[in-house]
């Protein structure tokens, strides 16, 4: 463990549990923003008119004052999120309940929960999970509930490159499959709409110098909500809920393919980028 997480896990121990409120007025406008950077037609929404039960994690930013952004653009540690002390964060995965629409301009809340801060060793050095619980609710109602893990990591050396795990090869065995760029414009218009100034998403010499990756970083938010959305596509049934798992970096400007097909009730969908490597598994639950 390092040395440092472990110094401060009897303060960090004291963090699981809390709780923090999150309130969002569901703006016409800021649905429209969010559709029109999915490619849905804004004018398409009106007050009163169900927001698509996938997008209600678009919503209800974490709005900090700019000096209280640390040097990686996130919210400095103990403002919003524990102080974990190791320097590089990016999301891992998600697990994730649907029950209900948001509605535009109907008031709602998301309450934030610190559910488990674990550190781990491995081969790609010292790490600390953090799981946030993430509940959703609007008209006395919990719409959905979102269990997300974050990775925090150790910093690089100066010139060094980021560990990664080996890459494995995708499977080729889809019923379906869509091909999507993730180009700049988008990932800054989704980092917008919900409020992410993380600097590895935008600012290539960051990304590089800073944290050892190849170049900029797609953001895994904008990835998963964008199979989701495929997979939608691809049913008349309504989703229920989703498990997800991250498993390789996507460049900002690459092109990569969505995949998927029908298992167990649901669609099991995976993203295989330009070179035929798997970066991401996700199941997507509908009735």
């Amino acid at each position: 463990m390092n040395p440092d997480v472990q110094a401060a896990m009897p303060e960090l121990e004291k963090w699981i549990g809390t709780k923090r409120v999150v309130e969002d007025e569901m703006g016409l406008s800021s649905v429209q923003r969010a559709a029109a950077t999915m490619d849905v037609d804004p004018a398409s929404f009106k007050n009163g008119d169900p927001i698509p039960r996938q997008w209600f994690n678009m919503f209800f930013p974490d709005i900090c004052r700019d000096s209280d952004l640390g040097p990686d653009g996130h919210p400095n540690k103990g403002v919003f999120l524990p102080p974990i002390p190791l320097p590089r964060r990016m999301g891992a995965g998600r697990r994730v309940q649907i029950m209900g629409n948001l509605v535009v301009g109907q008031p709602a809340t998301k309450t934030a929960e610190v559910a488990a801060i674990i550190p781990k060793s491995g081969r790609s050095g010292n790490i600390c999970i953090l799981t946030m619980r993430l509940t959703f609710e609007t008209a006395g109602k919990v719409i959905a509930i979102d269990e997300f893990d974050a990775i925090y990591r150790e910093a690089v050396q100066p010139g060094a490159k980021t560990t990664a795990t080996q890459p494995k090869e995708a499977p080729t065995d889809s019923a379906w499959q869509e091909v999507v760029t993730f180009t700049e414009a988008k990932n800054f218009r989704y980092g917008a709409v919900s409020w992410n100034a993380h600097r590895i998403h935008y600012d290539a010499d960051y990304a590089r110098d800073g944290e050892g990756y190849n170049h900029t970083v797609q953001n895994g938010g904008l990835t998963m909500q964008t199979v989701t959305d495929i997979a939608c596509k691809h049913t008349d049934r309504m989703i229920t809920g989703l498990n997800a798992r991250l498993t390789k970096p996507i460049w900002v400007g690459d092109t990569i393919t969505v995949h998927g097909r029908d298992e167990d009730g649901g669609i099991l969908c995976w993203i295989e980028d330009q070179h035929g490597h798997l970066c991401a598994e996700m199941n997507i639950g509908f009735e």
